[in-house]
């Protein structure tokens, strides 16, 4: 009787933890991804070959792990946040032995059914790290810059990883999502600060160090006009593109820079591009109110967790994405240079994929689990 008992509450417990999963915000995921399963179509003249089939069975395996992340308690993922952090790393380093090489860079492990690609899970690798080491922060602590140093070591060794590979545009997110997480944390002002004129002095310097593809990057940004058939032909497309769709767009698959190929990289980096030629910045801004409403409920899901590592986990992961959808949409309007991100959810990619779902079951399991009581250190 005891332990049918027991039983009978273990499922309640079960469902009451399904019934508490945040499906308004997989809803969203879902329409997300439609959009992105729709202009792969269309990218394709009309075929789900050879990228939305791939990208619809890659979105379903990642709903999947939405789900499982989900539902296991916020507790493990705080005990596991190192361990995850470490073997994030050791992949890095895999990486720089044995990565597969594609398009000039090495970033890529093959194995076989799928290219990983380790950045990917390092950025958030370095946001569950970082917000175990913040979870029981005292005010006294991060003021204090030998407790910080430790931090932002977590954030800087994987950097250093990514600028071999190189990923110049990956480096600077982790970065920046670091810096969010210091901020959240409730890290002092003078930081920043100090942060943004190291930074400021150090671009001279820098820029000896980037390979000739980045500086190429970053004058056609400051001049696209100066080389249109060379380094500024993507961002000249690009424009033409976004310009010629107009309030209401050119119609599904009747946009003419994608559909007669003036638009390279339609699938990835430029599908937002894709999007707004043929369904016009009416469709645009519905995408990116698409991505403001999960940027909100996810800031939401942080604010009601009732512990630190929820809320900074919840809250750095939130941010990572649409940091992710202000670097491409801003990439594609030529408002910053050319850095190779891709929209989540949108542009293809398995990798990508995977832990933009992984990291929104995350978020997920911090809410069911807002109440769990976590260890002080």
């Amino acid at each position: 009787m005891a332990d049918h008992s027991v039983r009978l509450k273990e499922e309640y417990s079960f469902l009451e933890r399904v019934f508490q999963i945040n499906w308004g915000l997989i809803l969203l995921l879902c329409v997300v991804a439609s959009v992105g399963f729709a202009a792969l179509y269309s990218a394709a003249n009309g075929s789900f070959d050879p990228w939305a089939s791939r990208q619809m069975m890659r979105f379903g395996i990642g709903l999947a792990a939405l789900l499982i992340v989900a539902l296991i308690d916020a507790r493990w993922w705080y005990r596991l946040s190192y361990p995850i952090y470490i073997v994030g790393f050791i992949l890095l380093i895999i990486v720089e032995v044995m990565g597969h090489v594609g398009m000039g860079a090495q970033r890529w492990i093959n194995l076989g059914f799928i290219q990983l690609q380790p950045s990917e899970f390092m950025k958030i690798a370095v946001v569950m790290a970082l917000a175990k080491y913040f979870h029981a922060a005292t005010p006294e602590e991060m003021r204090s810059f030998r407790f910080l140093l430790p931090a932002a070591l977590l954030i800087l060794a994987p950097v250093g990883l990514v600028l071999l590979q190189p990923d110049l545009g990956t480096s600077l997110m982790i970065i920046m999502a670091g810096a969010a997480m210091f901020f959240i944390a409730g890290a002092p002002v003078w930081l920043f600060i100090g942060g943004f004129v190291a930074a400021a002095a150090s671009v001279p310097v820098a820029w000896q160090f980037l390979h000739e593809y980045q500086k190429k990057r970053v004058m056609t940004f400051l001049d696209p006009e100066s080389d249109p058939l060379g380094a500024g032909y993507h961002i000249t497309q690009s424009k033409i593109a976004l310009g010629s769709g107009g309030i209401e767009g050119k119609g599904f698959m009747k946009g003419t820079q994608s559909h007669l190929n003036f638009l390279p990289e339609k699938q990835t980096d430029f599908i937002f591009t894709l999007w707004a030629e043929e369904f016009g910045l009416t469709g645009g801004v519905f995408l990116l109110a698409l991505m403001g409403i999960i940027f909100a409920y996810g800031a939401w899901i942080a604010i009601r967790c009732r512990h630190a590592y929820g809320r900074l986990l919840a809250f750095g992961l939130t941010f990572n994405f649409s940091l992710y959808v202000f670097i491409n949409v801003a990439m594609v309007m030529g408002l910053i240079p050319v850095v190779g991100a891709p929209l989540p959810l949108v542009s293809y990619g398995g990798t990508s994929m995977l832990a933009v779902m992984v990291a929104f079951g995350l978020v997920i399991s911090c809410n069911v689990y807002r109440d769990s009581k976590l260890p002080r250190m």
